[in-house]
């Protein structure tokens, strides 16, 4: 089978190699050159220098991926595939689009006879050899279609992949699926933080970490990548306390308020990544003023460090 992929990053790039590796003929584009020419030497991609040539080099009906930033850049380049694309073409977004956006995007491409899937994608940086959870939104005729690109990018054929609905439904899925993400990793940190502030027990964090690993009811992925890590560096010193969001956790928090359903832990973790995110610290020098103002507790100084 030959399928388009453009957008050919950390993400993107792997999902391509991964599907060469399972015998895909894989036309990618991306703008830049140097990671089209890498994986056309290493892995076998056919390179074009353009999405016309992309096109032009897929046989109808056209199956194309698109792993582009969520927002303008995914808006405007599935606009420009419409546009040329002919009907029974199936575009696939598998980015981190907001479903409002997916759904709006697949009656936009309905009305001209082109298919959309909607691709909720997870596994990062290790999908290239572990595979992709994929949850997938679609009609069943476009899910038909695509099932065999699915079955190489999961981790079995059979395994981490399913069509869970009509088109939305697999970003919504990957939505809530990423506000849970936070919230696990929220919990994880917490509790790390409280056995490396217990100074008097001189805690082994990579040893605990480690039996953790191994028959406990906390044991998960997050927890072997943060065992991988404290195995190297334990104080975190060169880590900056900062955490980014990357917007599908605030849409979680949103969604949860239109539907009126109680997700504290959720909301409560993209607010402590908020917290990191605050470099000037102003709400927590305003809550020791407040300390200091009704309780005459003392205020350290800025020049006193943390």
């Amino acid at each position: 089978m030959r399928m388009g992929m453009i957008g050919l990053g950390r993400m993107g790039g792997n999902m391509a190699a991964r599907l060469c590796r399972g015998g895909m003929e894989v036309v990618g584009y991306d703008r830049s050159g140097d990671a089209v020419e890498k994986l056309a030497l290493e892995e076998g991609l056919i390179a074009s220098a353009s999405v016309e040539d992309l096109i032009a080099k897929l046989p109808s009906p056209r199956v194309i991926w698109i792993m582009l930033p969520s927002g303008p850049i995914t808006e405007s380049q599935i606009s420009e595939l419409s546009a040329v694309l002919s009907e029974g073409d199936v575009v696939i977004d598998g980015g981190n689009s907001n479903y409002h956006d997916s759904m709006r995007r697949g009656e936009m491409l309905a009305s001209r006879g082109i298919g959309f899937m909607d691709a909720g994608t997870s596994g990062g940086i290790w999908g290239l050899d572990n595979g992709y959870c994929l949850m997938v939104g679609a009609s069943p005729d476009v899910a038909s279609k695509v099932e065999p690109i699915l079955k190489v990018l999961a981790p079995s054929p059979e395994e981490g992949w399913a069509h869970v609905g009509p088109v939305g439904s697999g970003h919504f899925v990957k939505m809530v699926h990423n506000g849970i993400e936070y919230g696990m990793m929220q919990a994880l940190a917490e509790g790390f933080a409280l056995m490396e502030g217990k100074k008097a027990f001189s805690l082994d964090l990579a040893q605990i970490s480690e039996i953790w690993r191994h028959g406990s009811v906390v044991r998960s992925w997050l927890l072997d990548l943060t065992s991988d890590a404290l195995k190297s560096d334990q104080k975190l010193n060169d880590v900056a306390p900062y955490v980014a969001d990357s917007g599908e956790g605030r849409w979680t928090v949103m969604e949860a308020i239109e539907q009126g359903i109680a997700t504290p832990v959720l909301s409560l973790a993209l607010q402590m990544r908020f917290a990191s995110q605050d470099g000037e610290g102003y709400g927590y020098r305003l809550l020791a003023m407040m300390r200091n103002a009704f309780g005459g507790h003392a205020v350290k100084g800025s020049h006193e460090g943390h």
